[in-house]
């Protein structure tokens, strides 16, 4: 069983930037994707960035040139660099680890916990 633990949430003034991190522990296959997703109480939870394990990634627009995503393989870690913070930036951001297991092929996906991102105005 994978687990994901997230760090770095806090609040920041707007303007302000915040890096948060995903450690995995447990092997992930290979060809998985990392991201993170975020969720404002009483609407739905949704994609902000998301990198493959090749690098290739993919963002929400309204974090487009605003938030960088990164990882490291030989550390199962992802990162997000979240620069120029908006007060409606404020959530709760969960780190995602998705893919197929090596040997049934069967989907799986995992979430962390959750970390507080607050962006005062």
């Amino acid at each position: 069983q994978v687990q994901l633990v997230e760090s770095g949430g806090g609040l920041v003034q707007a303007g302000g930037s915040l890096k948060l991190s995903c450690a995995a522990s447990g092997r992930l296959s290979s060809g998985n994707a990392m991201g993170w997703y975020r969720q404002v109480p009483g609407l739905q939870r949704e994609l902000v960035a998301v990198i493959s394990s090749a690098g290739t990634t993919n963002y929400a627009d309204f974090v487009k040139g605003r938030f960088t995503i990164a990882r490291d393989n030989a550390k199962n870690t992802v990162y997000l660099q979240m620069n120029n913070l908006k007060p409606e930036d404020t959530a709760v951001y969960y780190c995602n680890a998705a893919g197929r297991d090596e040997v049934w092929r069967q989907p799986y996906t995992y979430w962390g916990q959750g970390t507080q991102v607050t962006v005062s105005s």
